[in-house]
């Protein structure tokens, strides 16, 4: 192939998987694993604007450098003044400034305090020097943690990236799909440490080589491939490894470096655009080019028979699997599917309607039960269609067995559809549920026993009302955590704000709860830490307790169920009007009193 084929390949390619490669170049650059170059006018900017956001103002005197040196300098209590200092600076610019993003109040605040103020380093200090009697030996401790860390974070992430990213590109060549879950090839294979040990050996190399210049620049497109190679078949030995590169960069060097120079249009233009337009194109486009590349010098290299040249043994990563093939490794999903398209559905019209669009169950007839099994047995042959179709790399032919879940017999399956008798209890034990929490904050925070929440009883409606909201108005995205994750803490926003609205222009102002003060609120109403617990808990409801509760309801007679809703909608209906005049209210419960 001619570097114009290459690149005319390369093109297609990304064009088939724009999102995907741009999100994995964005990763890998903010990563500082490779094109960081392309986003320095990025995180400047970015910097600047959080700077700004979190204490106020661009200027400061003072910051977390300067509580560092004094705890360096063996001088704690300086630290400690001047961490408090710094706090107090950050709280007082966020009243003046950005009541959104408050400092005074909340987990996040804290957080956000303790970095930015230094006060996170002065705890850690000061526990340390009570722990081992000795500043010098705190400091030693604390240098070699922080060493630690971070040559960890390098070593398993930022200099392994290169081989996820290289597998993610060479499947995307091939296969029309790539799903963004085989970021964890190297885990399911098990071969992480493996490909993090052989390229921390390659850095290694460049390093000392960099002290001899031409050695430098010779070495690098000696070791060009190793990335590639350990992304092919990461069960190689570092060793084996970096000798294939060697050997398939033999006499190739200087036509790497051309290739490299062929893009020089690209990093001018790079330049002229403050690295925009690498960010949204040149870098996933220079990616696959080299991609083209590799595959081309792995070709070369079997035909002329180099050594170790067949440890390259991922045949299908560079074609796709015969029929032959793959009805012998698909052939059961295939006769699966086959059978799941004769499926009839039995259900009625308002039925369906009620069920696909809300996830309720008016009544639990055997249509019904059919169809959730239905759904349920879709769940565990789609990860394997698109393999089938030709779609996506057919892991079931890969020389690497990945690990595989174990198959139970899935009774929590999520995709379920609720009866209105098991919404209706659900609704009670989640306002029993937000009750019990609600409760236990306060005595934790408080050391006093509160009967926290509106109404009498034990139970707070609107963590009731938004999990079977979550339940019915989402059921068509359980299939899409981040979309459901994205999507439980819009719905429980809007929930908690208007009902906070609700209840202040019902009871004159009065407020059972009020955020100002939390780190990104919205009028005191919704704060950024209060969506995301609720984010999580709507997931956990969603896809773990709603089924499980579900499961024992089911076990509940007809006549026992009935009774017991029955009972509970009496109870909450007579809270609710006595509640109406005579609304729960007092120290611990009400923000006024």
């Amino acid at each position: 192939m001619t570097r114009k084929e290459m690149k005319k390949q390369a093109r297609q390619t990304v064009k088939r998987h724009y999102a995907l490669f741009l999100a994995i170049c964005l990763v890998s650059a903010f990563l500082g694993s490779e094109f960081s170059d392309s986003i320095k006018s990025i995180k400047t900017y970015s910097t600047e604007f959080t700077h700004a956001a979190v204490s106020g103002t661009v200027a400061t005197s003072k910051g977390v450098v300067d509580v560092a040196e004094d705890i360096a300098a063996g001088d704690t209590e300086s630290g400690r003044k001047l961490s408090k200092k710094i706090e107090k600076e950050h709280i007082d610019a966020s009243k003046k400034q950005n009541p959104a993003f408050g400092r005074s109040r909340g987990v996040f605040a804290q957080i956000l305090n303790g970095v930015t103020s230094g006060s996170l380093l002065v705890t850690l200090a000061s526990g340390m020097n009570s722990l081992f009697g000795s500043q010098n030996v705190t400091l030693a401790i604390l240098l070699v943690f922080c060493l630690a860390a971070v040559l960890s974070f390098w070593i398993l992430i930022v200099n392994t990236f290169a081989v996820i990213s290289r597998r993610m590109f060479l499947e995307g060549r091939i296969y029309r799909k790539v799903p963004a879950q085989r970021v964890l090839f190297l885990l399911r294979v098990k071969k992480w440490l493996r490909a993090s040990k052989t390229m921390l050996i390659v850095s290694i190399f460049l390093f000392l080589w960099s002290f001899t210049v031409i050695g430098g620049i010779i070495k690098k497109y000696s070791y060009y491939l190793v990335p590639y190679i350990m992304a092919e078949n990461p069960s190689i030995k570092s060793r084996d490894a970096i000798r294939l590169s060697r050997e398939m960069m033999n006499g190739h060097k200087w036509q790497c470096f051309l290739f490299e120079m062929s893009f020089l249009g690209w990093w001018l233009l790079e330049l002229m655009t403050l690295g925009l337009s690498a960010v949204f194109y040149s870098n996933a486009y220079r990616t696959a080019a080299f991609c083209e590349y590799y595959t081309y010098l792995r070709n070369k290299a079997k035909e002329k028979g180099i050594p170790n040249s067949e440890l390259l043994n991922d045949k299908y990563l560079f074609e796709k699997a015969d029929e032959q093939a793959i009805q012998s490794a698909y052939g059961d999903v295939l006769q699966i599917i086959e059978a799941a398209s004769q499926f009839k559905d039995r259900r009625t019209k308002l039925s369906r309607f009620f069920s696909d669009y809300l996830g309720i169950v008016l009544i639990n007839t055997e249509a019904e039960k059919e169809y959730e099994r239905y759904q349920t047995e879709q769940l565990h042959i789609q990860a394997m269609k698109n393999a089938a179709d030709k779609d996506s790399y057919p892991t079931r032919l890969s020389m690497m067995p990945e690990s595989k879940k174990r198959r139970r017999i899935e009774t929590l399956h999520y995709m379920r559809r609720y009866t209105l008798w098991s919404l209706t209890l659900l609704f009670f034990i989640l306002s029993f549920l937000g009750w019990i929490w609600e409760v236990s904050l306060h005595l934790i925070a408080s050391g006093v026993f509160t009967n926290r929440g509106i109404l009498h009883g034990p139970w707070i409606p609107i963590y009731g009302a938004g999990g079977i909201l979550i339940l019915t108005l989402l059921n068509k995205l359980r299939q899409k955590p981040i979309l459901e994750f994205i999507s439980i803490v819009a719905v429980c926003g809007c929930v908690e704000y208007f009902t906070s609205v609700f209840l202040e222009t019902m009871h004159h102002g009065q407020r059972w709860w009020d955020y100002s003060g939390y780190f990104l609120n919205i009028h005191g109403r919704v704060c950024a830490e209060g969506l995301l617990v609720f984010g999580i808990g709507g997931l956990a409801i969603v896809y773990v307790l709603a089924p499980f509760l579900d499961n024992m309801i089911q076990r509940l007679q007809p006549r026992v169920m009935v009774f017991v809703c029955s009972m509970l909608l009496g109870l909450f209906l007579t809270d609710q009007v006595y509640s109406a005049g005579s609304p729960n209210v007092g120290k611990g419960i009400t923000q006024n009193d």
